[in-house]
């Protein structure tokens, strides 16, 4: 942006989104980009929107798709435009919005920013094959970046298969503004040609990402971590195409106590997992929020609301958040204890009446019940659990419901 220019992208609504694929149980790293997208965009008055990202036909379940409806709406964390509720930029699911990549990756071509690739999965083999043996980094060696329009009409007139690679400058750097770490540079000569368009033409995720978040008017992009590595891409495309690029919020991933990413094999990451378990919406949102950022005073119990409120990136710590079940259940106590007592009885009751018979049990004794077992419970499943062996009462109202309280 040149001096004195104004900044289109600061003077227009925060518009963020969140963009999972639907191939799995939805992930409690989904919840988390989304709880920051949200709050970030709650806090300014702007919109929160739901994509989904499902390209990849292979692994892609209907039922997956369903549960990340179900779990942000479990968490509260509703967003303005989706697949589900429909918004001004729909189609929201990549599949249904097939039919414009190719031709924006047909438009960076006629502007010399790519170019077609006739390679084939013989030759790229070979190829990574010799950069291994002599020990250098794998990538694209530009073969087909030299072809003449003539060369390359002629392999189109034969029908031979062809993807379409960005051009990425071979000098200087590209640099990442990232509002969180500062400014990254990358060279340019260590960031091959990358794949936009595949040769059966569907896009890579590089070009569908961009190509939507401009149509969609994104304003902010708060995504995790492991995504650094692509956004010099992600930047020479907003280049190549004359768009404004967004801002950039890389946020901390999840950690394992061992600092490794957070995966199932160490930790439960499914979000239905903590929902059957027994969790409180409250209760996951509050840690979720903890997990690299701060209220001020350090306050460790909040709603979202008041995350909403006092939200500001400048209060993130980029030390890898350690997913810790043992806080959570901390968290998820308080939340418990502060719950309404009426309202906690009704969230508890499906997971007591999977253990006892609570026919003829006075709704009022029901929540006393409720009110004293859950000091010491740190889930509704615990909770249910623990009445059995703690309470005074529970076993003589399920056997003589005229016993008084």
């Amino acid at each position: 942006m040149k001096k004195g220019e104004p900044n289109l992208m600061e003077d227009r609504k925060v518009k963020v989104r969140i963009a999972p694929s639907p191939t799995g149980d939805p992930h409690v790293g989904t919840a988390y980009i989304g709880l920051f997208n949200y709050a970030f965009a709650k806090h300014n008055g702007g919109k929160f929107i739901l994509r989904i990202e499902d390209t990849d036909r292979t692994r892609y379940s209907e039922t997956s798709e369903q549960q990340i409806f179900d779990a942000m709406k479990w968490l509260g964390l509703n967003y303005e435009e989706g697949p589900d509720v429909g918004g001004p930029c729909g189609p929201y699911r990549q599949s249904e919005r097939m039919g414009m990549y190719a031709k924006y990756a047909e438009q960076l071509v006629e502007k010399g920013e790519a170019y077609y690739c006739f390679c084939t999965q013989e030759r790229l083999k070979a190829l990574r094959e010799r950069q291994e043996a002599m020990h250098q980094a794998p990538g694209y060696d530009g073969h087909c970046r030299k072809l003449t329009k003539e060369e390359v009409e002629d392999l189109k007139k034969k029908n031979i298969p062809y993807t379409i690679r960005l051009k990425m400058p071979y000098d200087g750097q590209t640099i990442v503004k990232d509002k969180l770490r500062g400014d990254i540079a990358f060279d340019n000569s260590g960031i091959d040609d990358q794949v936009l368009l595949k040769s059966d033409g569907f896009p890579t995720y590089h070009l569908a990402n961009i190509v939507d978040d401009h149509l969609m008017g994104i304003t902010d992009v708060i995504r995790a971590e492991e995504w650094i590595a692509s956004t010099p891409k992600h930047v020479q495309l907003y280049k190549a195409f004359g768009w404004q690029e967004p801002n950039w919020y890389h946020m901390p991933l999840l950690r394992n106590a061992d600092k490794t990413k957070i995966s199932k094999r160490k930790n439960p990451v499914s979000l239905n997992y903590y929902r059957e378990e027994g969790y409180l919406k409250e209760g996951m949102l509050n840690f979720l929020a903890l997990m690299g950022w701060s209220m001020e005073g350090e306050k460790e119990i909040f709603t979202l609301d008041e995350m909403v409120k006092e939200f500001t990136f400048d209060r993130i710590s980029l030390g890898g958040p350690v997913f810790d079940l043992v806080k959570l259940a901390w968290v998820n106590n308080h939340h418990m204890r502060l719950k309404p007592v009426k309202e906690l009885a009704e969230l508890a009751r499906p997971f007591y009446e999977k253990l006892y018979d609570l026919s003829g049990l006075k709704e009022e004794k029901f929540e006393r019940i409720v009110e004293i077992i859950r000091e010491g419970a740190h889930t509704l499943k615990e909770l249910a659990k623990l009445s059995d062996i703690s309470s005074l009462y529970f076993s003589n109202f399920c056997l003589n419901k005229s016993i008084a309280f």
